[in-house]
């Protein structure tokens, strides 16, 4: 049975790519809380459970849950 956890090397590597301070662009979040499609927010860490956690600029606070969400890095 396939775990619903990412690996450990997945965490360090989602937490390598999106440091704090990175910025992000919402592409899917299947979530009816969810920011609109284009928000971008500022990511704040990754969490165990390689959970992106990110302040939205619109005031969201939900996480982009490992495969299940969808943001890409933007410039500042």
């Amino acid at each position: 049975m396939r775990s619903m956890f990412p690996s450990e090397d997945i965490v360090k590597n989602l937490r390598e790519c999106y440091p704090a301070g990175t910025r992000v662009k919402l592409l899917q979040m299947d979530d009816p809380q969810a920011p609109p499609i284009g928000t971008k927010g500022t990511v704040s860490g990754v969490d165990d459970m390689g959970s992106i956690m990110v302040r939205w600029d619109n005031g969201s606070g939900l996480s982009v849950i490992y495969g299940e969400d969808a943001v890409r890095k933007v410039a500042r």
